[in-house]
């Protein structure tokens, strides 16, 4: 038993083209493992995990999320972690085109502000920029068609990302965040942050180049 009385687990079903043995939910299954709300950018989702307290500590379920199975019927094929030093920004990046890439994100150690734009042109929220502070009792969920990066506030800070597209670089893009004139609130001064020489030489956010072929 993995810390939950029996009253509490979910019993599955399979569906036509779905993976065998995928929980499916029904929205009162679904809200006693995760609490979601969206975002200002069309698409984008926040969860709030469900935590199981007691003695030993807190045990949570990190991927049973009614969202990728049903809502967005996604097929995660690859899965990334970066572990990062205090002031470490790795963005904006995203994947153009056919492997435009949809993201579950999570901090698995430490904490971080996450900053994600929307980079698609038929969306009410285009050129929109939010950021928002990830630790490890969240999950951030991006579609396609979304810049990501991020900010370690915290040494040893460890994210994880699940994508349904495998990393090509023929189809990489990118900005530099930090030398784009956007109204963020960072916490961090610009001469702190720990930047690859990659991500600095990315062109800076503007209307000209990086919302093609989304």
């Amino acid at each position: 038993m993995r810390g939950r009385t029996r009253k509490h687990w979910t019993s599955y079903r399979l569906l036509p083209g779905r993976w065998p043995g995928i929980p499916v939910f029904s929205t009162t299954e679904f809200d006693m493992i995760l609490n979601s709300k969206e975002l200002d950018i069309r698409g984008v989702k926040l969860f709030d995990l469900k935590l199981y307290k007691d003695e030993r500590g807190i045990f949570s379920e990190v991927f049973l999320t009614k969202s990728v199975y049903e809502e967005f019927n996604i097929k995660y094929v690859q899965e990334n972690e970066s572990v990062s030093k205090k002031n470490v920004f790795r963005g904006m990046h995203f994947q153009k085109g056919k492997y435009s890439q949809c993201k579950m994100i999570r901090v698995v150690k430490g904490k971080v502000i996450d900053v994600i734009c929307d980079l698609r042109k038929s969306s009410k929220t285009f050129k929109k920029i939010i950021q928002l502070e990830l630790d490890p009792h969240k999950l951030l969920f991006i579609p396609e068609g979304i810049a990501h990066g991020f900010f370690s506030l915290e040494e040893g800070t460890i994210l994880n990302y699940k994508c349904d597209k495998f990393y090509n670089p023929k189809y990489e893009s990118g900005f530099n965040l930090l030398h784009s004139n956007l109204n963020l609130d960072l916490k961090i001064k610009k001469e702190d942050v720990l930047i690859s020489k990659k991500d600095k030489d990315l062109p800076v956010f503007d209307n000209s180049y990086i919302y093609e072929d989304l």
